[in-house]
């Protein structure tokens, strides 16, 4: 019983097939502002799920500044909303991420971001962003598509990951001058960061 419902929760087994055969590693970057990137190069923005949660944010400040009792039902029926939309998200994008990976006959690496809502530091502004960041669930449902597709999934140390330049090797943290740049301070090769992270999470797949 939660809130007033019922929810039943059954298990059933599922015969997984065996891995397939891979001729190569797709590398796949999660972020915030783009929720996932690859290493071909695409893009999976996160300007819906950050839509929705703006809105429900000012929804919900004008709702607890009115307090009404009337405005108190509403919040409870906003409650949970976001994280819905954000798991649908998830969903799509973790589904097509996989069925990529096996019809082009490739693992998934992707970072393991254990912990990362620990080491990074967050001005007051970026803190709820921060801590609504889905990217747990994104992996779980990255993690059980794969399993039930044939498709090994790799996890990679994100140290680094977007600041090694991909074309001569040089990790620096001048190699990011902002979110969405690389830009090599030592060949000058440059690239969205995203993307570049991916490439180098590639790399890692491979070689794990």
């Amino acid at each position: 019983l939660v809130r007033g419902k019922f929810y039943l929760f059954t298990t059933c087994e599922v015969e997984t097939p065996d891995p397939i055969d891979t001729i190569d590693t797709l590398g796949v970057d999660m972020g915030i502002v783009n929720i996932a990137v690859d290493s071909d190069g695409e893009r999976h923005t996160g300007n819906a799920v950050k839509n929705v949660r703006y809105r429900q944010h000012r929804l919900r400040r004008k709702l607890q500044k009115k307090g009404t009792r009337g405005a108190k039902r509403r919040l409870r029926k906003l409650s949970g909303k976001e994280a819905r939309f954000s798991n649908h998200v998830n969903h799509c994008i973790s589904k097509h991420i996989v069925a990529k990976a096996k019809g082009t006959a490739r693992a998934i690496a992707i970072e393991d971001l254990s912990g990362i809502r620990r080491r990074i530091t967050a001005r007051r502004p970026q803190r709820a962003t921060l801590h609504s960041w889905a990217f747990n669930d994104l992996r779980q449902k990255l993690e059980y598509k794969a399993q039930l597709s044939g498709v090994t999934l790799v996890l990679v140390d994100p140290r680094n990951t977007s600041r090694t330049c991909p074309a001569c090797g040089h990790v620096s943290k001048l190699n990011r001058p902002n979110q969405s740049t690389f830009s090599c301070a030592r060949c000058f090769f440059a690239a969205n960061a995203d993307h570049v992270a991916a490439q180098n999470i590639r790399v890692l797949g491979r070689a794990a």
